[in-house]
């Protein structure tokens, strides 16, 4: 990965350049951001600009041994930590154990968001976390000698997913690593991620990308049609995978637009039967997948509400988002909307607690009756 590859964030690169050049490097940074703004690829590009023998003053070299091993994410002095869960043929699972999966997803693209990581490694209904046996993996790993590189380097994926038990082990490790160790966490929820895991590392912020490096972007891509660019561009709002998601939208997106008409179809109507149904086959899926739709709907309440606003220049909306919000955005007014917020964030708090999702659906379900009818 180099940072060429990385979608705009020129005012991260040349901070993170300038720190190679004048020898500057911290020994723990916390890269924060939004979901879509190449933290990843940026963590990974950064690594290999260290690693290179042969670096340039703006990048990798990309022909020196080091390059091609970090171009296939097997050089030695590389580690990586991500969410992950126990199988039935691995009890008590670590990072290691899904690491080609994890090199064949990051091959493919570093852009991803955590639902679909769980989703390609199979995770079910489980959340996915960094447990804590992990801890003792990554200090056995950052206690031994590097291999080739003059660093070794340990990329963290979320560790707002790390169990207390895990962060607390490496506080020390993190606060006085191994000489010429580097860690970079990656969070997309910096005041989730524990505080004395936060106060001993260095904070870079991740803006959202500009839309001339989006837009750049999308026409690299090829085989897309080039008329659907400039609206892309609009609704992604400075997150790539939302551009990606206009221009070729997933199984999930669709599906997750589908389940919001019928709740919102069923609310109106009040079925009961049918929201009894509806909240059991929501109720089926893992929690971050459930997760995933109630952001999902919470992005679209906003913007019905703004399109019944008549301010449609700051609609960040799909053609069948909008085409079907022409007649249900009236529902979501001055009225109700504060009260659609709420009962939207309070199942997600409840799905993050654990708590039962068929009564958390039908709940919400139930609940939609009541607002769109005010």
């Amino acid at each position: 990965m180099f940072f060429k590859d990385v979608i705009g964030q020129d005012g991260v690169k040349n901070r993170l350049i300038t720190a190679v050049k004048e020898e500057r490097i911290s020994h723990a940074l916390l890269f924060s951001g939004a979901e879509g703004t190449g933290k990843l690829a940026m963590s990974i590009a950064y690594a290999q600009y260290i690693s290179c023998t042969n670096r340039t003053d703006t990048d990798s070299c990309g022909v020196c041994p080091s390059c091609h091993k970090y171009q296939n994410l097997v050089h030695p002095d590389l580690h990586f930590v991500f969410p992950i869960f126990n199988t039935p043929k691995i009890k008590k699972a670590v990072s290691d154990d899904f690491l080609f999966q994890w090199r064949e997803m990051v091959e493919k693209s570093p852009y991803f968001n955590l639902g679909q990581w769980l989703t390609f490694i199979n995770a079910e209904k489980t959340q996915g976390g960094i447990f804590e046996r992990e801890s003792e993996s990554i200090i056995r790993k950052l206690n031994l000698k590097s291999f080739e590189s003059e660093y070794k380097i340990m990329i963290i994926w979320l560790p707002e997913k790390m169990h207390t038990a895990c962060s607390n082990k490496l506080l020390k490790l993190i606060e006085e690593p191994p000489n010429k160790t580097l860690f970079i966490l990656i969070t997309e929820n910096e005041e989730a991620v524990i505080g004395t895991v936060r106060s001993r590392t260095q904070l870079i912020h991740f803006p959202f990308i500009d839309n001339e490096s989006i837009r750049n972007a999308l026409y690299k891509i090829g085989d897309v049609n080039e008329a659907l660019i400039p609206d892309a561009v609009h609704l992604a709002n400075g997150n790539y995978l939302k551009a990606l998601e206009y221009l070729s939208p997933g199984e999930e997106e669709q599906f997750y637009f589908l389940k919001f008409q019928e709740m919102m179809r069923f609310a109106y109507k009040r079925e009961v039967l049918e929201q009894i149904k509806w909240a059991e086959e929501m109720a089926a899926f893992n929690r971050e997948k459930q997760k995933a739709f109630l952001n999902f709907s919470l992005r679209l309440i906003r913007e019905y509400f703004v399109l019944n606003m008549k301010q449609s220049s700051i609609v960040y909306l799909s053609k069948p988002e909008k085409e079907w919000g022409a007649r249900f955005a009236p529902f979501i007014n001055e009225r109700n909307i504060s009260q659609f917020f709420k009962e939207f964030e309070l199942a997600i708090k409840h799905i993050s607690m654990n708590g039962n999702q068929k009564i958390i659906f039908l709940d919400l379900a139930l609940r939609m009756v009541r607002l769109i009818k005010r």
